[in-house]
Protein backbone atom coordinates (compact mmCIF):
# COMPACT_ATOMS: atom_id res chain seq x y z
CA UNK A 1 0.00 0.00 0.00
CA UNK A 2 2.86 2.42 0.71
CA UNK A 3 4.31 2.20 -2.79
CA UNK A 4 0.91 2.73 -4.38
CA UNK A 5 0.24 5.88 -2.40
CA UNK A 6 3.72 7.19 -3.18
CA UNK A 7 3.16 6.66 -6.91
CA UNK A 8 -0.24 8.36 -6.79
CA UNK A 9 1.24 11.31 -4.88
CA UNK A 10 4.12 11.58 -7.36
CA UNK A 11 1.62 11.54 -10.24
CA UNK A 12 -0.47 14.31 -8.71
CA UNK A 13 2.63 16.39 -8.07
CA UNK A 14 3.76 15.93 -11.68
CA UNK A 15 0.33 16.98 -12.96
CA UNK A 16 0.36 20.13 -10.81
CA UNK A 17 3.90 21.01 -11.91
CA UNK A 18 2.95 20.38 -15.55
CA UNK A 19 -0.06 22.68 -15.28
CA UNK A 20 2.06 25.34 -13.60
CA UNK A 21 4.65 25.17 -16.39
CA UNK A 22 2.01 25.16 -19.11
CA UNK A 23 0.03 28.07 -17.67
CA UNK A 24 3.06 29.89 -16.22
CA UNK A 25 3.06 32.58 -18.89
CA UNK A 26 -0.46 33.64 -17.94
CA UNK A 27 0.27 34.13 -14.24
CA UNK A 28 0.57 37.70 -12.92
CA UNK A 29 4.20 36.97 -11.94
CA UNK A 30 6.95 35.08 -13.70
CA UNK A 31 8.86 32.62 -11.58
CA UNK A 32 12.52 33.47 -11.94
CA UNK A 33 11.85 37.16 -12.50
CA UNK A 34 10.60 38.22 -9.09
CA UNK A 35 11.52 41.50 -7.42
CA UNK A 36 14.70 40.96 -5.43
CA UNK A 37 16.32 38.59 -7.90
CA UNK A 38 19.86 39.74 -8.63
CA UNK A 39 20.59 40.73 -12.22
CA UNK A 40 23.74 42.53 -13.31
CA UNK A 41 24.53 43.42 -16.90
CA UNK A 42 28.04 44.56 -17.70
CA UNK A 43 29.77 45.45 -20.95
CA UNK A 44 31.14 41.97 -21.58
CA UNK A 45 28.52 39.77 -19.97
CA UNK A 46 25.73 39.42 -17.49
CA UNK A 47 25.05 37.67 -14.19
CA UNK A 48 21.66 36.49 -12.97
CA UNK A 49 20.90 34.86 -9.61
CA UNK A 50 17.23 34.28 -8.73
CA UNK A 51 17.68 34.49 -4.94
CA UNK A 52 14.08 35.44 -4.12
CA UNK A 53 12.78 32.71 -6.42
CA UNK A 54 15.03 30.18 -4.65
CA UNK A 55 13.80 31.32 -1.24
CA UNK A 56 10.16 31.14 -2.33
CA UNK A 57 10.58 27.64 -3.76
CA UNK A 58 12.41 26.54 -0.61
CA UNK A 59 9.57 27.72 1.62
CA UNK A 60 6.89 26.14 -0.57
CA UNK A 61 8.72 22.80 -0.78
CA UNK A 62 9.47 22.82 2.97
CA UNK A 63 5.80 23.36 3.80
CA UNK A 64 4.80 20.66 1.31
CA UNK A 65 7.26 18.16 2.80
CA UNK A 66 6.14 19.06 6.34
CA UNK A 67 2.53 18.47 5.33
CA UNK A 68 3.36 15.12 3.69
CA UNK A 69 5.30 13.97 6.76
CA UNK A 70 2.42 14.93 9.09
CA UNK A 71 0.11 12.54 7.24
Amino acid sequence: MGLGRALITAGVVLIVVGLFVTLGGRLPFRLGHLPGDIYYRGRSGSFYFPIVTCLLLSVVLSVLMWFINRR
